[in-house]
């Protein structure tokens, strides 16, 4: 009789943990996917459609326009100041601008940031669109694209994100 107690009680014991092991991690990933300082969806949702509107645009170096055509940089600041945000136009202050979050709590609007080369400009930044890929205006002869931020070059050279909207 007592081992038959003892036995539903360990199987009770084990049961009751899982389901409390379940709940505090399911509330952990709400909590952390609903982060109060990120953008609201609609927020990030028009940053995202604003630079996904530009996609097949020439490259050009210091350009910020649609008529003069983009850099990587050039397309950030447009399609941020387009939705009412400021973001700075050269890619090392982007770099540094908003506060930095992880890869795996990057979220739609958020600027992806690469060291492309070792140089002082081997910095090259994007807007991150959501299902692991970014908009970007890659370089010269190029025109504005998503890319996967899987794609192994990407996935080597991704040094930080940032998250303007708070």
């Amino acid at each position: 009789m007592y081992s038959r107690t003892s036995s539903r009680l360990s199987s009770c014991v084990v049961l009751l943990f899982a389901v409390g092991l379940v709940l505090s991690l399911s509330g952990c990933g709400f909590l952390m996917h609903q982060e109060s300082s990120g953008p609201t969806p609609a927020q990030a949702q028009r940053v995202v459609k604003t630079a996904s509107s530009q996609m097949g645009k020439k490259y050009r170096l210091g350009g910020a326009s649609p008529s003069k055509g983009f850099d990587c940089s050039g397309l950030v600041y447009w399609a941020y100041q387009k939705n009412g945000f400021k973001v700075p136009r050269v890619t090392k202050d982007q770099a540094r601008a908003g506060r930095a979050v992880s890869r795996n709590q990057l979220r739609p609007g958020d600027i992806v940031v690469f060291r492309t080369s070792r140089s002082p400009r081997g910095l090259h930044t994007g807007i991150y669109a959501g299902d692991g890929t970014f908009i970007h205006s890659p370089r010269a002869g190029q025109r504005v694209r998503k890319e996967s931020l899987e794609i192994k070059y990407w996935k080597s050279k991704l040094i930080t994100a940032r998250r303007i909207i708070r």
